[in-house]
């Protein structure tokens, strides 16, 4: 069986889900720096009432390129939603490497 890495193994591997209230002039460095780490799966931004702003998957290339794959239209959006001038949370997906 093939998992959704294209490795095989007995199933897709596991993920865990992270918090961070951010402000928002701080939100394109911390999605930045959440990119370079390489184990993020997808960034999930919500107003703090807990309505999706933006989602972004990200794929194992990803780390590979680094923040240079953020499309200039993601940082658009993103810097968008930093011009609102509100706090944010991003969530944060990260693959668990066994």
């Amino acid at each position: 069986m093939w998992n959704d890495f294209g490795k095989s193994g007995s199933g897709p591997r596991r993920s865990n889900t992270e918090h961070f209230e951010v402000p928002a002039n701080q939100l394109l460095s911390k999605v930045k720096s959440l990119v370079s780490q390489g184990n993020v799966r997808r960034i999930v931004i919500r107003r703090r009432d807990g309505r999706r702003l933006f989602s972004v998957p990200l794929s194992a290339g990803v780390a590979v390129g680094g923040v240079t794959v953020l499309a200039a239209p993601t940082i658009a959006a993103i810097g968008a939603i930093a011009a609102l001038g509100t706090g944010v949370t991003v969530e944060v997906e990260r693959r668990e490497d066994h």
